[in-house]
């Protein structure tokens, strides 16, 4: 499964599953209340230079700084032009 953190830059992606990692499992419910939460469309808009971290993040109207290690937690499938236009 592709997570946020490792998808293209500007790929406008759906999420599928919040999967927190076991030493902080309140990062789901965290995600959740930012609206990341499981059809929601999103999309990784920039990454901080030097090293990548953290990640700009577009869900819905809202924007977020994200660090890596909290985007890996978001499954997501990539949409195409015709996903969207449907």
């Amino acid at each position: 499964m592709l997570t946020l953190d490792r998808s293209d830059d500007f790929q406008l992606c759906r999420i599928e599953y919040i999967r927190a990692p076991e030493h902080a499992p309140e990062w789901r419910d965290w995600l959740q209340e930012l609206g990341f939460i499981p059809g929601e469309k999103v999309m990784l808009m920039a990454r901080a230079q030097p090293g990548g971290d953290p990640l700009v993040v577009r869900v819905g109207s809202s924007t977020f700084a994200l660090r890596c290690a909290e985007a890996a937690c978001i499954e997501v499938t990539r949409l195409d032009e015709a996903t969207v236009a449907a």
